[in-house]
């Protein structure tokens, strides 16, 4: 009996060998996607449009959202340009990032402007769309700083946060 229950233990303790646990490559509860260049990081980057049809057409501009937070505590730095190959992208304001400061590039909808906060930064981006774009897919960017240098990021669509027109809110 007792070496029936040391093969069933054995048999069971070997069935988790060698995998992975779910929270090891757990990614960020944020809508975008998230990465670092030196001292600076992008986080939350994504495109918010609402689809409404197939595809958001070419022609559309886009708002391009992200947070860029400066992790040197003594050196600025300055986003000099975005590229991407499914359009123009066109950014508005200085694009400084000051020593341990951040960059916000957009406002996201139902969220207070993070730019009146102390080392902050605010900037605006669009995207003339150049080709047709879908939700669940991800599309290219590459930020461009003067002393970081560049990253290209997958980023995705978002709708953003303002309910939907024409949305039933009947309470049942």
């Amino acid at each position: 009996m007792a070496v029936g229950a040391l093969l069933v233990a054995t048999a069971l303790a070997g069935c988790g060998a060698g995998q992975i646990s779910q929270t090891a490559t757990q990614e960020p509860a944020v809508n975008g996607t998230v990465g670092t260049v030196k001292n600076i990081t992008l986080r939350n980057v994504h495109i918010q449009a609402v689809e409404k049809g197939d595809a958001l057409e070419p022609g559309q501009d886009v708002d391009l959202m992200f947070i860029a937070s400066n992790l040197s505590p003594d050196s600025g730095d300055k986003l000099v340009g975005i590229t991407s190959d499914v359009g123009a992208v066109t950014l508005t304001g200085s694009g400084e990032i000051p020593p341990s400061g951040v960059l916000v590039v957009g406002s996201p909808d139902g969220v207070t402007a993070l730019s009146s906060v102390e080392g902050a930064a605010a900037a605006d981006a669009s995207v003339e769309l150049s080709r047709p774009i879908r939700n669940g897919l991800t599309y290219s960017f590459t930020f461009t700083f003067a002393k970081a240098g560049e990253t290209t990021l997958s980023v995705p669509i978002s709708a953003g946060n303002a309910p939907r027109q024409g949305a039933a809110t009947e309470a049942h």
